[in-house]
């Protein structure tokens, strides 16, 4: 989403949306085909290109894709995951996108300089690209590399003070012996090159995904992409400058369960509320990627394989890839309490079929209110879809992408107009119209 002063304004969407509910009388969780039309905006249309399939009233166009030359003298890199739409003034936007790059994986350039090298002295492949667009026309003014020498930066976050968060994964056993990786690093929108890396160590090392900021506390909210992840929220000792470090805390229940996957037992049911407490968390740097293991002894809540995550207006919603008794995905709303008022969360939506949903990764909010799931499965056969999913809390097909790799990076322009989204490898930058209020 947007960084610009138009969020919120743009995000009462959602609360908008919630409070036409209330007022009906129908409850989100109470609501049934019978009470509300049918969500969604109808059959989805065989695209020509044979790209993505779209609805009745909705088009895409190819705004930049894998290979295509950059003002910085590179071509656009692969693995384009998360991604922000930001504001820049003047009739111009800026889209930032992750590169889940790994280890030996080509860079789309030869790099000179970055954060993190190999035993080869080669700089490490991953980090962000930016794109400078006409906000009427979309055409591509400049795009440049602004992060180099970081690995697998996956969903990632905008904050409300024009920068965005890219959030590097571990796991795998040799980027687990990396201590210098597993961080956050932070981007303006209105870099011109690369950007000098610092790793927001304070933030917690972990395999980091995605993150997002509450504008009202300045609070940022991160997941963890672990079978055994934890919800971490970091408290800035200096609203908006995170490199005067802060405060780390993951959440716990006050009277509830400390796993919420589902997979053994449903434990949580849809729609049912807790308390939230917070837990601090010391040695947040975890040279042992214990930070996850740590906080869960203290009463941490298990998710499993926290992915993205997206601020509302006066909530926040976050994927569970593969929770669930089905295995197939959960998505939970967590709502920051006001002055003594606890923190609440809700397992907002669980799937129960494929055809539901199967794996959500990104996700973001629609100028309607409805939440936008980027669908993350892989097999020898297998369409990925963007999923709505509508305040009642049920699932419809956006969108169906017709190669085999995964749609990322779901967000919008600050007028609602243009979902951008990522189609991960071989790299294509889509930028979506329809009508998204309808």
């Amino acid at each position: 989403m947007s960084g610009s002063l138009d969020r919120r304004k743009f995000l009462a969407a959602t609360s908008s949306a919630f409070a036409a509910l209330a007022a009906s009388g129908c409850s989100m969780r109470m609501a049934s085909a019978g009470t509300l039309p049918e969500p969604g905006y109808g059959e989805l249309l065989p695209d020509p290109e044979g790209l993505l399939d779209l609805p009745p009233g909705f088009t895409y166009r190819v705004i930049s894709k894998f290979g295509d030359p950059m003002d910085d003298g590179g071509t656009v890199p692969n693995a384009a995951d998360g991604m922000g739409c930001f504001d820049l003034g003047n009739g111009k936007l800026a889209l930032l996108r992750n590169h889940e790059l790994n280890v030996g994986q080509p860079a789309g350039a030869e790099l000179q300089s970055g954060y993190g090298r190999g035993p080869d002295g080669v700089v490490f492949p991953g980090g962000t690209t930016n794109l400078v667009l006409d906000s009427q026309t979309l055409k591509v003014e400049r795009q440049f590399r602004t992060l180099a020498g970081t690995i697998r930066n996956c969903a990632g976050g905008v904050t409300p003070w024009g920068t965005w968060l890219t959030c590097e994964e571990l796991g795998h056993p040799y980027l687990l012996q990396l201590k210098d990786h597993g961080y956050v690093f932070e981007i303006p929108a209105n870099a011109t090159g690369l950007v000098d890396p610092v790793p927001l160590k304070a933030m917690g090392r972990f395999t980091h995904e995605a993150a997002c900021v509450d504008p009202a506390t300045n609070m940022i909210y991160m997941t963890e992409d672990n079978n055994e992840g934890l919800l971490y929220r970091f408290i800035p000792n200096t609203p908006g400058r995170l490199t005067d470090g802060g405060r780390l805390q993951a959440l716990a229940l006050e009277r509830g369960p400390t796993d919420a996957r589902n997979w053994e037992e449903s434990i949580v049911e849809v729609g049912q509320r807790f308390k939230v407490r917070w837990v601090d968390l010391d040695n947040v740097e975890a040279p042992d990627d214990d930070l996850r293991v740590r906080g869960a002894a203290q009463g941490a809540v298990k998710f499993a394989r926290g992915e993205g995550i997206h601020m509302g207006d006066g909530e926040l919603y976050f994927c569970s890839t593969s929770g669930g008794a089905a295995r197939l995905g959960q998505i939970f709303k967590l709502t920051p309490g006001k002055g003594r008022k606890a923190d609440r969360l809700e397992l907002f939506f669980e799937s129960e079929s494929e055809e539901q949903f199967n794996y959500g990764d990104n996700l973001c909010v629609a100028p309607n209110g409805h939440l936008i799931v980027c669908e993350d499965q892989y097999g020898e056969v297998v369409d990925n879809y963007l999923r709505g999913i509508d305040p009642a809390g049920r699932p419809y097909p956006l969108g169906r992408l017709r190669t085999q790799t995964e749609l990322a990076g779901a967000c919008y322009s600050p007028d609602g107009r243009w979902l951008f989204v990522n189609v991960y490898a071989p790299t294509v930058t889509l930028a979506i119209s329809g009508p998204w209020a309808a």
